[in-house]
């Protein structure tokens, strides 16, 4: 690790901190109505955003001031402790149960969702071994077989719960760091096509998979049951326009749109701020991914480099993944836009995982 210490980079704190500024404004947008319905409160899951986000920056700064030592020394203390999580959430009784999946450990309102943390667990591990290794990537046996296994090992316990959408951020983000890190592409290209067969397996093994399938090829062919969500998304992106309908006046949140503040608060906010709006998120996380990979070419060392391609990918696949789904453009997974969605685990982690970039930033040539 390099001795210099500079300032960390001041587009990637602006970009993040525009997001995380949009993202508690559209919380309690989207879920004023849900809120005041359920609780009595429309305040009530913005002011819990407002608190994530809080703690969120804080460790974000924080992160941003450590010896990065540390992030080699926990890369696989770390993974461990998250697969002991994994492990632990899977236990009836012990993991709560929510829309159907077992994915959070805790009391009452505060909870975390360890499969967010094993997210970037996992992009510490694969930095360090893949760093260590690089040798041996040309091997498949020798090189590829152990990061591929852990991810392999990460994905099936994230899918027991199940949460096909973190699984699927957790794998690509593995890959594009083995891609980075010098791996054979006939290697890679077997691995897409053993992928797309295990993601076929896993459709057909789940039957409301293939109602998503089926409703992403054509939602109204069921528009009150598997289409359901895709339509009420696209009403709420569609009449948006240029300049949408403007903040607070979503027709869409008011209860007919599931999770409006969560998976799907880039419906609303494409409904109420319109393409102007919706234009300016993604060249916001635009900005974020580039400079992230700005920070990865002018790393001081292989682990640097790695790193920040990890959480980079990790902020871009989730993104797209997501602003796909409200979109139309991808089968409903079940993901969270990051930085804007309303959740604490997500967010928080999200904010730490941009104040590993920020403190890389600090020791770029």
């Amino acid at each position: 690790m390099s001795k210099n210490r500079t300032s960390p980079d001041f587009v990637i704190i602006i970009a993040i901190l525009l997001l995380v500024t949009i993202g508690v404004i559209m919380v309690y947008s989207a879920s004023a109505a849900y809120a005041h319905h359920n609780y009595g409160d429309s305040l009530y899951y913005a002011k819990r955003q407002l608190l994530f986000a809080a703690v969120g920056v804080f460790l974000m700064f924080l992160t941003a001031q450590v010896d990065p030592k540390l992030f080699v020394r926990w890369a696989k203390p770390g993974l461990l402790l998250c697969f002991l999580l994994l492990l632990v959430v899977l236990i009836p009784g012990v993991g709560i149960l929510r829309n159907g999946a077992r994915s959070w450990l805790g009391i009452g309102a505060f909870s975390i969702q360890p499969s967010e943390f094993t997210k970037l667990g996992m992009i510490a591990f694969l930095a360090r071994y893949l760093s260590e290794n690089a040798s041996r990537l040309h091997s498949f046996f020798r090189g590829l077989l152990l990061p591929l296994s852990v991810i392999g090992a990460a994905f099936g316990l994230i899918m027991l719960q199940p949460d096909l959408g973190t699984g699927a951020v957790l794998v690509g983000t593995g890959i594009v760091m083995i891609f980075c890190a010098g791996a054979r592409m006939k290697h890679l290209i077997g691995l897409a096509m053993v992928g797309l067969a295990g993601f076929a397996g896993l459709v057909l093994a789940a039957p409301y998979r293939i109602q998503r399938i089926a409703a992403f090829l054509n939602p109204w062919q069921d528009p009150l049951g598997a289409g359901y969500q895709v339509i009420q998304s696209l009403y709420a992106v569609g009449p948006g326009g240029l300049f949408g309908l403007g903040l607070g006046m979503s027709r869409q949140k008011h209860l007919y749109l599931p999770e409006p503040h969560t998976d799907f608060i880039f419906s609303i906010l494409a409904e109420e701020l319109g393409f102007l709006g919706a234009g300016t998120v993604i060249l916001l996380f635009a900005v974020l991914v580039w400079r992230g990979l700005r920070v990865a070419i002018a790393a001081p060392d292989r682990f640097s480099a790695l790193l920040a391609v990890g959480v980079s990918a990790m902020i871009a696949i989730q993104a797209i993944i997501n602003i796909g789904v409200v979109t139309g453009a991808f089968p409903i997974t079940g993901i969270t836009l990051p930085f804007l969605s309303y959740g604490g685990s997500s967010l928080i982690l999200t904010l730490t995982g941009a104040g590993i970039l920020l403190n890389l930033s600090r020791t770029i040539r």
